[in-house]
């Protein structure tokens, strides 16, 4: 297992080097001066006081000082407001993993237990109405169902809220980034009304996401359930007379299990970009509404870091759930070259 660890930490460091070449690339691709670009300072004296290197300095000399400000969290300022790129991007990015988070939880309440269902009475009616709601549920786009939850849900009956993570008039401060941990550390709110609040305007964007993850996990369960449910060793319990569901609990769901985690590593990528999309829908404040409006304000600079930091917790996300994975099923072990 250690050289698994090994292996993974090696693939973690060689790929958040490739993030950083990438994005220092993107410095010399952008319109207007590097040295801006890379640090959004826009005087060249001052840009060159912040990498610490000298006006002569060639594209090696600045990847390294670029290198090692990226390592120490300076990431430059905002060409627009001025401020430290890096505390913007704590500022945003907890509220993108809160919004995935959820969103995966949800899709893991529901798609797994549908998933075994489905795969326990294959060919039935309960299975061809769950694949089917799947198969519509993973063909909506992910901007077109939140539109409609939003017609529907804020606009026509107004049953919930359309954008922000809570009313502005709670006034709750930022402390950590996540709205349920910051309403805690709130002083001076009624913490109850406010939790209420922030599960309003949760549940619109959290659903929009969830639902294409949902799908797919609902798919791969039953695809896992019917798999196991014809090895021998379930065949064998079938003989010594035990029940559906004990033969289901003490045998096939553990293993039924074992393949799904390999699967939402997969879905990593797929899951913050809904995730970004939706932001900008529902005025959530992470990085998907943020990069847009630096997109709007050609702010080279947050793009570029708002690019590296989703490209890094994306890559980070991945291999921890793959790490997982291996831990919960060691079998995988023989496949560690072809997997890594």
């Amino acid at each position: 297992m250690t050289k698994i660890l090994l292996r993974y930490l090696n693939l973690l460091v060689l790929t958040l080097l490739v993030v950083i070449v990438f994005s220092f690339t993107l410095g010399y691709l952008f319109p207007g001066d590097v040295y801006t670009n890379l640090t959004g300072l826009e005087s060249k004296a001052e840009a060159l006081r912040y990498l610490k290197v000298d006006s002569d300095a060639g594209f090696f000399s600045l990847f390294i000082a670029y290198f090692s400000n990226t390592l120490v969290g300076q990431w430059g300022v905002s060409s627009i407001t001025g401020e430290p790129l890096f505390s913007e991007v704590l500022l945003s990015l907890p509220a993108t993993l809160e919004l995935g988070f959820y969103a995966l939880l949800l899709a893991v309440v529901v798609g797994l237990p549908c998933g075994f269902f489905a795969g326990l009475k294959p060919q039935r009616s309960l299975d061809m109405s769950i694949l089917g709601a799947s198969a519509v549920m993973y063909s909506f786009p992910v901007f077109w169902l939140a539109m409609v939850f939003i017609l529907i849900f804020s606009l026509n009956l107004e049953w919930l809220p359309m954008s922000g993570r809570v009313d502005l008039l709670l006034n709750v401060p930022t402390v950590s980034g996540f709205i349920f941990v910051d309403i805690l550390l709130a002083d001076n709110i009624d913490k109850g009304h406010a939790f209420v609040d922030a599960l309003k305007h949760l549940a619109l964007p959290t659903l929009s996401v969830s639902i294409i993850t949902m799908a797919t996990l609902i798919r791969a369960v039953r695809r896992s359930t019917l798999d196991v449910m014809r090895k021998p060793y379930i065949i064998a319990a079938q003989s010594r007379g035990l029940s559906s569901a004990q033969i289901f609990l003490k045998h096939g769901m553990r293993n039924a299990l074992l393949p799904i985690l390999p699967i939402m590593a997969m879905q990593v990528t797929t899951l913050i970009t809904n995730v970004m999309i939706v932001e900008s829908l529902f005025s959530w404040p992470g990085m998907g509404h943020w990069l847009l409006q630096a997109i709007y304000q050609q702010d080279y600079p947050a793009i570029r870091t708002g690019l590296l930091a989703v490209a890094g917790a994306v890559i980070v996300l991945t291999i921890i759930i793959e790490v997982l994975s291996r831990l919960v099923d060691p079998s995988r072990e023989k496949f560690d070259r072809v997997a890594v």
